[in-house]
């Protein structure tokens, strides 16, 4: 029997059951060139009809944001207003015992702030209470009047809360001041993220979201096309550096490293985590966005290869999901 091909396994990926989960788009580019490309149907809900995807649809990052609001922070590394050593700059932490939680620690899932991620199960979930109880405007502050459970930097927790207090503070120190009208926060972010990142990125369709209190949903609310995804891939493939490596650099020298240091192994699934990316122990020295329902921006440094795949597959079947991308990066 013949080995599968690459061309197999996106064959299988696409033709799944519905019930084993639905691919929306694949696309893997090396050396600058598309390789693969293929898109899917979104199937029909109780809110809309069912979709061909093409390269020109947006599709939701979930908590690929993550990752974007990583690239965020280096910017104001490299603009000289933040160090990722010091006390992050949340004012109402002043005079408290969380005063001493620095942005790296909040980067590195180690904040200590109690945060439960879980998205169906259980009686308690800070995350659906953040994202869609409507307890607080801002899903940072919301985050960051949370308990502190542990020292500092002692546990891994990973929180989505703890990417919107980072996300907030990125707009303070985007407009100069902490709080403002929402409106004008938002302005203010989204033009930074669009003329810094987005725009130099080659990232056109990428649009950012914000919670009621204008501050950019760092955690988990990006739309974009496949396409300007893998674009970021590329970004952090050529460690900051536009076009392919060569144009200009918009993030500090070694932000990519910075990304990639391991921080924990993540037993549930399986995958190492850095500063707001993953890394897959089966790759050594890749590093890779993920989100919710098998949304995935996976960097291969030594194949020169990005692979991005969004669709929606339910966590029982991610493995699954898992395991086709990685024979893909195989084969490619």
């Amino acid at each position: 029997m013949s080995r599968p091909t690459a061309s197999d396994v996106v064959d299988e990926l696409f033709s799944r059951p519905m019930e084993a989960g639905v691919s929306l788009a694949l696309i893997a580019v090396r050396g600058g060139e598309v390789i693969a490309e293929r898109y899917g149907r979104s199937p029909e809900n109780e809110l809309a009809a069912a979709v061909d995807v093409t390269s020109q649809t947006t599709l939701l990052s979930w908590s690929m944001a993550k990752s974007i609001t990583h690239a965020a922070v280096g910017l104001l590394v490299a603009d000289g207003l933040l160090d990722p050593d010091a006390p992050a700059p949340v004012p109402q932490w002043a005079g408290s015992d969380k005063a001493g939680i620095t942005t790296l620690q909040l980067l590195e899932m180690r904040s200590g702030l109690r945060f439960d991620e879980d998205y169906v199960h259980g009686d308690t979930s800070h995350c659906i209470e953040m994202l869609f109880g409507g307890t607080d405007p801002s899903f940072g502050h919301y985050a960051a009047a949370l308990p502190l459970d542990h020292v500092p930097g002692s546990v891994f927790n990973y929180s989505s809360g703890t990417t919107n207090i980072v996300a907030r503070f990125i707009g303070d120190l985007v407009t100069g001041r902490a709080g403002g009208k929402p409106a004008a926060r938002e302005a203010a972010v989204t033009k930074f993220l669009s003329s810094r990142l987005f725009g130099p990125a080659g990232m056109a369709s990428a649009v950012p979201k914000f919670d009621d209190g204008g501050d950019f949903v760092g955690s988990s609310y990006v739309y974009a096309t496949a396409r300007d995804f893998a674009r970021f891939g590329e970004l952090y493939l050529h460690d900051g550096v536009t076009q392919c490596g060569a144009g200009e650099r918009i993030l500090p020298e070694g932000w990519r490293d910075h990304a990639s240091t391991f921080t924990a192994h993540d037993p549930e699934s399986g995958f190492n985590y850095g500063r707001h990316f993953w890394m897959w122990p089966g790759f050594p020295g890749s590093f890779a966005c993920h989100g919710y329902e098998g949304q995935f921006i996976v960097v291969f440094p030594d194949r020169d290869l990005v692979v991005v795949h969004l669709g929606k597959t339910d966590v029982a079947h991610s493995r699954g999901l898992q395991t086709r991308l990685a024979r893909l990066a195989e084969l490619w």
